[in-house]
C-alpha cells in the first residue's frame, strides 16, 4: 500500500496489549466505554507507546506490489491506541467498535450472520480477518467456532491475542493465508463462509468462490460485500485514489451474481448497502479530521488517508460505484 495503515497499526497493538492492560489507569480507561462491542478495543494512553510510528512501518505487499498509502499495517497494529478508539467510537457509535477498517457497522454485522443461520454448533470462516475483532465479537456473541484468515501478519497476530484477552481462544483461531489460493482446509470443514470488505482485494474471484463452495458443508452459506462495483462513470484519477491503500479490483454491476453462478453456487439474495457505507466512509473522514493531532500520523500518511476516505465516500454517495451484499448457498 502507498499508505500503510492496517501492517503498523496491529504491530504495536500485539506489543503493547498485555502489558498496558497491567497497568493502574487501565480500570479507568476502560470505563469510558463499556458497551459490548467497544469493550475489546478501548483506549490506551499515548505515553504507553514510542518509537517510530507504525504508519511508517514496512507495509504489507498485495501481490507484490506495496501501496503508496498505509491503512492497513498502521490500522492494525495501532488498534487500542486512544486516539484510533476515538476516531472509531465517533465513525461507528460507542456500541458499533469492534476494532474494524471496513464500511460494516455491528448492526449489519450481526444481519449477516442471522442470514447466515449461526448457531452455537457453527464453524465460521472470515475471509479477510484483519485485526480479528469481528471474528473475536461473533465468537463471543452467537457461541461459535470461527477460523480467520488474512494476508497480513500483524493482523494474525493481533487477532490471536485478542481472543486469547477476551476468552475465546478455544474458538477462534487465526492463520496468514493468500485467500486468492487453495484454502488450507479439508472439504466440508465449514457451515459458513464470511468475508467483509476483502473480495475487492482477492485475484481470480470465480476460482475463490469455487473453493469456498469446496470447503463449504452441505446446505452452507456463504456472504461476502464488495464496495467496488462499478455502477457509473468513474475517471482515472478517481480509480487513482481510491486504490491508493493497496491492490483492487473493480467488477461490473451484474459480474459478482454471474460469477457465484459460475460457481456452481445458489445465489440468494444481493443488497444494495450504498447510502450506508457511505456515510461510514464520510464519518471516518471527519472523525480522523477531529482527532488528527492525538493520531500523530505522518503528515504525507495522514494526507493521503483522507483523500482516499474522501474519495470513497464520495463515489459511493455519486454512484459511480456501488457497495453490495451478496448471500449464497452451496
Amino acid at each position: 500500500a502507498k499508505v500503510n495503515l492496517y501492517d503498523g497499526r496491529r504491530k504495536m497493538y500485539s506489543r503493547r496489549i498485555l502489558a498496558t492492560f497491567g497497568r493502574r489507569g487501565a480500570a479507568a480507561l476502560l470505563s469510558r466505554a463499556p458497551a459490548p462491542a467497544a469493550a475489546a478495543f478501548r483506549g490506551v494512553p499515548r505515553a504507553a507507546f514510542s518509537g517510530k510510528s507504525s504508519y511508517e512501518a514496512d507495509v504489507t505487499p498485495m501481490e507484490g506490489e506495496k501501496a503508496k498509502v498505509n491503512l492497513y499495517d498502521g490500522h492494525y497494529s495501532d488498534h487500542m491506541r486512544e486516539a484510533q478508539s476515538k476516531v472509531r467510537i465517533a465513525t461507528y457509535g460507542k456500541d458499533g467498535d469492534l476494532g474494524q477498517s471496513s464500511w460494516m457497522s455491528v448492526k449489519e454485522l450481526d444481519s449477516m450472520v442471522k442470514k447466515l443461520g449461526v448457531t452455537t454448533s457453527s464453524k465460521v470462516l472470515e475471509v479477510g480477518s484483519g485485526a480479528g475483532g469481528t471474528a473475536v465479537y461473533i465468537a463471543k456473541k452467537y457461541g461459535c467456532e470461527v477460523q480467520g484468515v488474512d494476508l497480513n501478519p500483524h493482523g494474525v497476530e493481533t487477532g490471536t491475542k485478542l481472543a486469547a484477552q477476551d476468552g475465546v481462544s478455544a474458538k477462534v483461531a487465526f492463520q496468514v493465508v493468500d485467500a486468492s489460493k487453495p484454502l488450507p482446509f479439508p472439504d466440508g470443514t465449514f457451515d459458513a463462509v464470511f468475508c467483509n470488505d476483502s473480495m475487492c482485494h482477492i485475484k481470480g474471484r470465480q476460482e475463490v468462490l469455487e473453493d469456498w463452495k469446496r470447503v463449504l458443508k452441505p446446505g452452507g452459506k456463504m456472504i461476502y460485500t464488495d464496495a467496488m462495483v462499478i455502477t457509473g462513470v468513474v475517471s482515472s484519477d478517481e480509480i487513482s485514489i481510491r486504490s491508493s491503500i493497496g491492490k483492487y479490483y473493480y467488477p461490473p454491476h451484474g459480474v459478482n451474481e454471474q460469477f457465484i453462478k459460475a460457481a456452481g453456487l445458489k445465489l440468494v439474495e444481493a443488497v444494495d448497502t450504498t447510502p450506508e457505507a457511505s456515510l461510514i466512509a464520510k464519518a471516518w473522514h471527519d472523525s480522523r479530521e477531529e482527532f488528527k493531532k492525538e493520531l500523530q500520523e505522518p503528515e504525507d500518511n495522514f494526507q493521503g488517508l483522507q483523500k482516499f476516505l474522501y474519495s470513497v465516500y464520495s463515489l459511493l454517495d455519486e454512484r459511480k460505484l456501488g457497495r453490495f451484499m451478496y448471500v449464497a448457498a452451496k
